[in-house]
Order: structure tokens, then sequence, then C-alpha cells
């Protein structure tokens, strides 16, 4: 429980740059999370090249952290490895869900940028770093050593939670 509390929106970064190993122990996590009929129908890509970087500003306005950041994840949906249509909107939420929460293991920050359903930042993304047709870029998740430092929270609410009926 330790590490879903220390979660938190990271949205400012040293200039250090990260190991591949650990952008990669990221990844290892985002593949290891549930899956619809276990269908994986995740691809990852690494953005760590800053004129790539520093291009998304210009066209997903709550991404500005990315000019600090060493690195981003994308979190893609390969259409070619559905055979659930739909439920790969809940996959990769859960890959970049267990991104984030290995983010925070390692003692790095991230925060989750949100590309679909927004065409317009789908489009501009899949353009910028040359997607396949088939492959749809569903979060992009900027990652670094944190240049701020947040405390733990719990936002449990009793009162959200019913049991049996409403």
């Amino acid at each position: 429980m330790e590490v879903i509390y220390k979660r938190r929106s990271i949205r400012s970064f040293t200039p250090d740059a990260l190991k591949e190993d650990q952008l990669l122990e990221c990844i290892k996590a985002g593949m290891n999370a549930p899956s619809a009929g276990n269908e994986q129908p995740w691809q990852f890509l690494i953005i760590s090249r800053r004129d790539l970087l520093d291009e998304i500003p210009k066209f997903h306005p709550h991404s500005k952290m990315l000019k600090e950041a060493p690195a981003a994840i994308l979190v893609c949906a390969d259409l070619n490895l559905l055979k659930y249509e739909e439920y790969w909107i809940q996959d990769c939420a859960a890959a970049t869900q267990n991104i984030l929460l290995t983010i925070t293991d390692l003692g790095l920050g991230g925060v989750w940028l949100g590309i679909y359903p927004r065409k317009d930042r789908v489009n501009k993304l899949k353009t910028l770093v040359n997607l396949p047709d088939h492959v749809i870029p569903f979060s992009l998740i900027a990652v670094g050593y944190p240049a701020e430092k947040k405390p733990p929270k719990n936002i449990f609410d009793r009162n959200r939670i019913h049991f049996n009926t409403w």
C-alpha cells in the first residue's frame, strides 16, 4: 500500500538522465498488468530525444513538464493484437497505472498525460513518432528524477462505498 499512497503526479524534474534499465523495469511492470482475456494489446515507445519531447507541448496543452523530463513512455494499443473489441482501453489504463507505481517504487517521478481519445493529440503524436496506422497512442507518461517532493496522500472516502445496492 505504501507505493500507492506515495504515488503522486510529479511535473518538475531534474536534468539527470535516466538509465535504460530503469525505463525497461517500468515497461516490464506495464506488461504485467491485467488484460482482458490475456490479450496484452500493448506496445510501448520510449521517447528520450529532446527534439521530440519539446515538440509535444506544442499540441498537448498539459504537457509542459516534458521540456524538463529526460524521457517519456508512450503506452499504445496495437489493434492487430486485439481479441476483444474496445477492451484495449482498460488494458492500456492498467498498464499505465503499473508503470506509474513502478516509477514511484524506483524513486523516480512521473505524471500521466492523456492522449486517447483526443483525436488531435492522437493524430499529432502518431505523426511525430511515426506510429503505424494500426497502433493508437493511449497515454504518455513523463518520467524523470523528481525536482519536487509531495507528501503521501490517502484520499479514502467512505461515503463513496455502497454495498449490494445503492
